[in-house]
């Protein structure tokens, strides 16, 4: 498998690592051939309206957010104008996701949408750094309720949708369903797991991700 060793490994660690040496090969070959899946789906359904979102500096189209780009990925942020925070893990995923930002457009459009009013999104922003992401506001619309970052009791929901323009107008794209499939037991749908370097980075460790430990707005110091 492997060539190289490292410092006072015995056989034992050499085998056992062999063996998921090859598990992370074939993990890795699956992860492409679902993202070939992915890249084959035809488009979805075309939008039917040009959502109107509010911005910090006046109003933007959904059509305006793809700039000069065929393709716009677009977050729903769990942050609705009732809850007095904004949802951790949803927090925690755009924590990082505001420094990729900067890559990620470079080849598609990016934007993160909330139901809070524009001033309470920024504001929040502002306290956690978020200087790269594009914010807007889906109050005085129906986007969230109609891709599913909103249920029909006005709770908020973590849906990434990517949405595609073509000459024929705006069509969906793909949607992070796992969060609303059915899954065999135990089983979380971890829907946005492979954008979100927190738990790939912990499952490295021998401690993992943990069963009962999520992210927080805040931590001890």
């Amino acid at each position: 498998m492997s060539t190289i060793r490292f410092p006072g490994e015995t056989p034992d660690y050499r085998q056992a690592r062999d063996r998921l040496l090859q598990a992370e090969i074939e993990l890795s070959r699956k992860t492409e051939e679902v993202a070939a899946l992915r890249r084959d789906l035809p488009l979805g359904g075309k939008v039917t309206q040009d959502y109107v979102f509010a911005t910090d500096k006046g109003t933007v189209r959904l059509s305006e957010l793809f700039g000069d780009k065929k393709t716009l990925v677009f977050y729903s942020f769990m942050y609705g104008p009732q809850v007095k925070a904004p949802c951790p893990m949803c927090t925690s995923f755009l924590d990082a996701l505001d420094r990729q930002a900067q890559h990620i457009t470079q080849r598609v459009a990016l934007a993160v949408v909330a139901k809070s009013p524009i001033a309470r999104i920024r504001e929040f922003a502002n306290s956690r750094g978020w200087t790269t992401l594009r914010l807007v506001s889906s109050a005085d619309t129906t986007y969230q309720r109609d891709y599913h970052g909103e249920d029909d009791k006005a709770d908020q929901w973590p849906m990434m949708n990517v949405l595609s323009k073509t000459d024929g107008g705006i069509h969906h794209f793909w949607g992070s369903e796992m969060l609303y499939a059915k899954l065999p037991p135990g089983q979380e749908s971890r829907h946005i797991d492979t954008m979100w370097p927190l738990w790939n980075v912990l499952d490295l460790t021998p401690e993992g991700r943990g069963d009962h430990w999520h992210p927080a707005l805040r931590y001890e110091r």
